[in-house]
């Protein structure tokens, strides 16, 4: 029998050959979704007249997912919205303050990195709390920030969250520059969004091997809490020189008000019939934000291993909706994905309910649970 050493080997490199084969495919497929769940009219756009084209924006996310590095990701991110853009700049929200990272567009792009935004009022204040994209005018910015770059030629911004792990790990802004430049939002967000979600499965497929192998080995997983946070920061050795005399400490981890934290648990368990269970399951009764994180972390998760079952078996699912015999035809990767879903939740508080249940009804049944079959486990 071969030994530890040569199982994980063996692993790993099957793991690692069977991604990179799919990384166009995931490219591909990720661009799509992207463009499928950003919302209609986000964020106004009147003055995108000189936007780039579709060509330059995929030519775009090209570029960020042939990044190898974190780094080189962020730098293609920014690369790419100064195509759409006359001026823009990433902050980083670390230890409570939103420092400069990198710009472009600007007279002098170096001195973005020594700036300390005051992100605790006006545009960046939104954004950090509404973990959403605002447009503004340069009244709902940093007045230090205008007075230090200049004032754009139209008074338009915009600025958007860079979100990893539901969290605001950066600030993003665009704006028109100092002459009449274009301002093309909309390209800008699929830029932010696309490059959140290449940086969380750029470190999903790194923990993969790791996660197989402990399979091989017949050992317990991790638990979530752990897995979480192995996620690679990649502003990590980020030190500003100077910070904004206002602290966004309060915006950096917020609280989730008690209400949202029930409805956590019901979202899902409702989506697909199942009873939440224990104290969560009755009205009136709360998670502690521990908790509530932890069913959060198990949704996202169960989201993921159905997207992957989707991604690999588009002509099954297709078949399988027409016939209402999805189980069947999926059967194998539904239930390695039940396995893996038990081994990482199912001792945790969130077993209290079925998310991936839920989650193969909402997505792969499209919320109608004939579809799955007679022999889907109701």
């Amino acid at each position: 029998m071969a030994d530890k050493n040569e199982i994980e080997h063996i692993v790993e490199r099957v793991v690692t050959q069977v991604l990179q084969g799919h990384v166009s495919q995931l490219r591909e497929e990720l661009v799509r979704r992207v463009l499928e769940e950003l919302p209609q009219g986000a964020i106004e756009s009147p003055h995108d007249t000189n936007a780039a084209g579709p060509a330059d924006l995929l030519r775009g996310v090209g570029a960020i997912h042939a990044g190898s590095t974190q780094k080189e990701i962020l730098r293609a991110l920014l690369d790419g919205i100064s195509q759409h853009c006359g001026r823009t700049a990433l902050f980083v929200i670390k230890g409570g303050t939103a420092s400069g990272w990198q710009g472009r567009g600007f007279e002098d792009n170096d001195a973005v990195k020594e700036f300390g935004l005051d992100a605790s009022r006006g545009l960046p204040e939104r954004v950090l709390h509404e973990k959403a994209p605002f447009s503004g005018q340069v009244l709902d910015m940093d007045p230090r920030f205008i007075d230090h770059f200049g004032s754009p030629t139209d008074d338009h911004i915009v600025m958007l969250p860079l979100l990893l792990k539901d969290k605001v790990a950066a600030l993003v802004y665009a704006d028109g520059g100092l002459e009449m430049n274009h301002l093309d939002t909309a390209a800008i967000e699929l830029l932010v969004v696309s490059t959140s979600a290449w940086l969380e499965l750029t470190s999903l497929r790194k923990q993969a091997p790791r996660e197989v192998a402990s399979y091989a080995d017949s050992m317990p997983a991790a638990p979530p809490v752990q897995a979480a946070s192995s996620f690679n920061d990649p502003f990590a050795g980020h030190a500003p020189k100077r910070t904004a005399t206002a602290s966004a400490s309060a915006y950096e981890q917020p609280a989730v008000p008690e209400p949202a934290q029930a409805e956590v648990v019901s979202a899902a368990a409702a989506a697909a019939g199942v009873d939440p269970g224990g104290a969560a399951g009755h009205a009136g009764v709360t998670l502690s934000e521990e908790d509530a994180d932890v069913h959060r972390k198990a949704q996202r998760f169960a989201r993921l291993l159905v997207d992957e079952i989707k991604l690999y078996n588009q002509a099954k699912v297709a078949e399988g909706r027409k016939n209402k015999d999805l189980y069947d035809r999926l059967k194998e990767d539904i239930d390695k994905s039940r396995a893996t879903f038990k081994k990482r939740y199912g001792n945790t508080a969130a077993a209290s309910v079925d998310y991936l249940q839920a989650e193969l009804v909402r997505s792969l049944a499209e919320d109608d649970i004939t579809i799955m079959g007679a022999n889907f486990r109701r």
